[in-house]
């Protein structure tokens, strides 16, 4: 194998027409590259984050008399179902008239919220029922981007006070609603916040106390159909300020206790009819660190208490009425889960829902049509009605959701050259007739029956219409990537590798007319499909898919000479070839889903750089004089790197640790820029040293940019102790830090033009704005990660050395295969491969080594702090994605150094790692979700998309890094000159 390139045949040195080709050809790849990434990139919204919400259905008009004239909801925003069902620590109950009513009056149960556990989703389940629309991330997740129903727009009147982030959701655009809300400022997290509990009773308390003398108020609250709604924050305030588990916290559950109280019994009193329904519930719990949003129990577990007109009676727990029948809830919980000793309820029949069957169950007790978009199930536990009319209500909820089913059908079969219906569906009409028949019967436990597997038939068709273009879609998107990975191998293949150009001309001269068939065949294909998406009324970016798809493979299929050349050249090799060709892909796609998971498990970082730490030193102590140090110095550093990525991502203020790594900065240059003047014996060091090249220009650049990483240190310390003292940072501080920081990045730039030479300036260079940046650990990092980069060169460099002497030793059999490209560039081998494989590995770790730009580290305001106090977001943004660029650069440069040192050329190899990355952007775009809470969604978007923007993030790197090192020139001794002529 040696020195054959990766198809190890001939190929003649590019003319300049050639060449200008070529260069014309791959800036044609780049664009195409960056139009791809950035249209599939789009089709995610298309795919998973499409509104499930529909319009022109009519609603369902219940035929059965409302239990209930009217209705008091009570939502206790962020209360827990654990805090208020157990005791407290002297075993007394927090809400003692709640328990009081459950034990008495009405029913319980546990509400069962499904991710994302916020605000507004929550309440958009409870009064609309349906969960989180996950086309909102289009509108930022602040608000619900397609109007929807509500069971307040059924009602004949809604009065509400609350929060002004809740309350305007449904009564802001709702004339027949009167409502109030407190200002934005009364939610103070440094306050006891049930005060702005206090506040929505007291509202509605003065507005019954108004309607004694006002007949058209005392007329409206006399109506039926009517809703009352108290959005009670408190709770939420006080756990995010305080914590579940604070005393605040927990006599919040007794002040919205005593306000369920109060208002049960005003209400009572002032109507003096019994026709009053209460539920009392929560949108969301309350995690113990004081947050929600995940799908944790502690924030999908809500209580659910109700009572009043309407509502049955509590059952004692018997064998026929606690069954487990394998049921899971919208959060993944079992059916008939064991109730918690400690709540005391062990007696007493626990009836759990799904957040969502709150909206049917609310208008049951009003006798009002459900909401048209609901897709919430009715609990019949809860409601005390006769078995005609439970037959009713069911029958009734179910159209509700058939009519979303058949709505959807329509619409999509209107839409549909050849439309699939749901068969299960297909004769839902006989299916109603029958229910119908059976209440007329009387049966109306079977009609039951019915319809519930009618209900649970129609909510699977609601999902098989959300998800019908997927399989289409998904199926095109990921031809395409396939299409544009196997365009970028070709390309490499053909421009960058040995395969002899004499089987490819003799194919090229008979494909002309082939070659025009398929362009032809392309356009067709293209054309008849637009014209299907166009009378389909399919999104624009329909069309954009799937042409960016048949292009690229009516380009690999125009080749398909060159493909079966390189099909029976792989076929003719050596057995042991295509052995060595299958390990090395199965090695890099285990290195590429390795990467995939670090995503979410920075720790596996720890392993893969324990591991290559041994096993590089392990090779190199067989290939390399164990005198040479550099096997203990590639271990040393990797498992010194290996410990930074089992650090916590919040990283602690810790400025004596900067002001030491500016030491131990200066120390690595040092020791570099000895070893690049004193190396002359060593034959390993050789190549990337300075020996034989011109001398300095500036041979002071050493010592003034180790004394601007010194003086970088001292500022540090100076900035920080001044603005803690006196909370400002001094004009002559801020002026010294910003000069520092600009004037060290240009130094590297006059540096001398040797491989070790310009990349320890550089590290020097980039030193200073890092440290300035720094609050902690990080720095440490940029040296621990600028050793490993230095370890990679040294055994890149063993590798050159152990490869020259086997070609020197075949020199003159072989000399015929050894052909270069231009610019002194050798062909890419099948070894190659390692070369993009540790750049991403190493880009990674740049990545996730101190956090991510997700996490709460990398946008650590303090970070700039040194360079500016006075909020500017767009500055402070800036600083800190330049703090988080600088590692990648130091990974590019020695990229590109690389390169350099084996003669590789660096396109080439950049259109490998563009090729290994969409293999993980596929994974990623199989991977993103539009369930879950809001940052399970936002991260798997955000992973999908720093992939898909790899192609022009490192391009643009690697034209900024150019500058740095296009001047860098490698020292070549008699032995190794010889791959001149390879």
């Amino acid at each position: 194998m040696g020195i054959d390139g990766i198809l190890g045949k001939r190929r003649e040195k590019a003319t300049s027409r050639g060449k200008k080709w070529l260069k014309t050809q791959e800036m044609w790849l780049v664009v195409l590259g960056v139009i791809l990434h950035a249209v599939y990139m789009l089709s995610i919204f298309d795919i998973y984050f499409k509104t499930p919400i529909v319009h022109g259905m009519d609603p369902v008009t219940p035929r059965f008399d409302a239990p209930a004239k009217r209705l008091v909801l009570f939502v206790a925003d962020g209360l827990r179902a654990d805090k208020f069902y157990e005791p407290d620590s002297e075993g007394n109950y927090r809400a003692p008239f709640l328990r009081s009513v459950m034990q008495n009056q009405g029913r319980w149960g546990v509400s069962h919220a499904r991710p994302p556990t916020e605000s507004r989703p929550g309440h958009v389940a409870i009064i609309a029922g349906f969960y989180e629309d996950p086309s909102a991330v289009t509108k930022g997740w602040k608000a619900n981007p397609v109007e929807f129903d509500s069971v307040f727009n059924q009602s004949r009147h809604t009065i509400s006070f609350g929060s002004p982030d809740i309350v305007p959701i449904f009564c802001g655009a709702l004339p027949h609603s009167t409502w109030n809300s407190y200002p934005h400022d009364f939610e103070d997290f440094a306050t006891d916040a049930s005060f702005l509990d206090e506040w929505s009773f007291d509202q509605f308390q003065s507005l019954l106390n108004r309607s004694n003398e006002d007949p058209k108020l005392r007329k409206l609250l006399l109506q039926d159909k009517l809703v009352i709604f108290l959005h009670l924050l408190g709770c939420d305030s006080n756990g995010h300020a305080h914590r579940p588990f604070s005393s605040i916290y927990l006599n919040n559950v007794k002040v919205v206790d005593h306000i369920a109280k109060r208002m049960y019994f005003l209400l009572e009193d002032y109507f003096k009819d019994n026709c009053t329904a209460y539920i009392f519930t929560a949108d969301h719990g309350m995690s113990d660190k004081g947050s929600h949003g995940d799908g944790h129990p502690t924030n999908t577990d809500t209580p659910l208490v109700v009572w009043g007109a309407g509502v049955q009676h509590p059952k004692p727990i018997s064998e026929t009425n606690h069954s487990d029948c394998g049921f899971l809830f919208i959060d993944e919980h079992a059916h008939d889960m064991p109730t918690p000793s400690e709540w005391g309820l062990n007696g007493i029949e626990r009836v759990d829902v799904n957040q969502a069957d709150i909206a049917p169950l609310m208008s049951t007790l009003l006798g009002l049509a459900c909401p048209v978009n609901s897709v919430g199930n009715l609990p019949l536990e809860y409601i005390n009605m006769n078995e005609a009319e439970n037959a009713e209500a069911l029958l009734a909820n179910t159209k509700q959701i058939l009519n979303q089913f058949l709505r959807k059908s329509h619409i999509k079969q209107t839409n549909s050259f050849y439309f699939k219906p749901f068969k299960p569906l297909v004769h839902y009409s006989s299916i109603l007739d029958r229910i119908e028949g059976l209440i007329s019967l009387r049966d109306y436990e079977t009609a039951m029956k019915l319809s519930e597997n009618l209900r649970s038939l129609a909510l699977q068709g609601l999902h098989y219409f959300q998800t019908y273009d997927w399989l289409m879609l998904m199926s095109v998107i990921t031809l395409g990537y396939i299409g544009w990975m196997i365009s970028l191998l070709l390309h490499v293949l053909r421009s960058y590798t040995s395969l002899s150009r004499d089987i490819l001309q003799g194919s090229a001269f008979h494909q002309g007319n082939n070659t025009r068939k398929v362009y032809l065949s392309g356009c067709l294909l293209m054309g008849v499909v637009s014209i299907k998406f166009i009378l389909e009324h399919s999104p624009p970016l329909y069309h954009a898919y799937i042409a960016m798809t048949v292009f690229l493979w009516t380009q690999i299929l125009s080749e398909y000479q060159f493909v079966l050349a390189l099909w029976r050249h792989i076929c003719s090799r050596k057995f042991s070839y295509i052995v060595k060709l299958l390990i090395i892909s199965a090695v890099s796609i285990l290195i590429l889903e390795l990467l995939v998971n670090s995503f979410t498990k920075r720790e596996l970082y720890t392993w893969c750089f324990l591991s290559a730490g041994v096993i590089a030193s392990l090779f190199l102590f067989k290939t390399v004089p164990w005198r040479s140090g550099i096997p203990i110095f590639v271990l040393i550093a990797c498992w010194f790197l290996s410990v930074f990525t089992l650090m916590p991502a919040e990283i602690p203020d810790n400025n004596q640790l900067v002001v030491a790594s500016g030491a131990m900065i200066i120390i690595i240059g040092a020791v570099a820029r000895w070893l690049d003047m004193h190396a002359a014996g060593n034959k390993y060091w050789l190549s990337i040293c300075n020996l034989g090249m011109e001398k300095a220009r500036f041979p002071m650049l050493f010592h003034l940019q180790a004394l601007l990483v010194g003086l970088a240190s001292m500022m540090v310390w100076l900035s920080t102790s001044h603005r803690t003292e006196k909370q400002e940072l001094l004009l002559v501080h801020q002026f010294i830090n910003w000069s520092i920081a600009g004037f060290s990045m240009v130094m590297p730039l006059f540096s001398e033009n040797g491989l070790l030479s310009r990349l320890t300036s550089i590290f020097l260079g980039f030193a200073p704005p890092f440290l300035l940046l720094s609050i902690g650990y990080e720095a440490v990092f940029y040296s621990a990660l600028a050793l490993v980069l230095m370890s990679w060169i040294l055994f890149e460099n063993a590798l050159l050395h152990l490869s020259t002497g086997k070609r020197l030793s075949t020199y003159s059999t072989n000399m015929e295969r050894l052909i270069m490209l231009e610019n002194d560039n050798r062909y890419l081998q099948l070894s190659d491969v390692r070369i993009p494989l540790i750049f991403l590995i190493l880009f990674n770790v740049a990545f996730f080594g101190t956090g991510n730009f997700a996490s709460i580290a990398s946008f650590e305001i303090s970070s700039v702090y040194r360079f500016i106090t006075v909020f500017s977001p767009f500055l402070m943004a800036a600083l800190l994605i330049f703090k988080l660029f600088i590692p990648f650069l130091l990974v590019i440069c020695t990229f590109s150094a690389i390169t350099k040192l084996l003669g590789v050329p660096r396109l080439g190899c950049y259109f490998l790692v563009i090729l290994l990355s969409d293999v993980m952007t596929i994974h990623f775009f199989f991977l993103v979700r539009n369930k879950g809470s809001w940052m399970e969604i936002g991260n798997s978007i955000s992973h999908f998309g720093i992939m898909s923007a790899q192609v022009v993030f490192v391009l643009l790197l690697f034209a900024l890094t150019n500058i740095y090192t296009k001047d860098i020139q490698i020292f070549r001794s008699a032995s190794t000159s010889s791959r001149k002529v390879m």
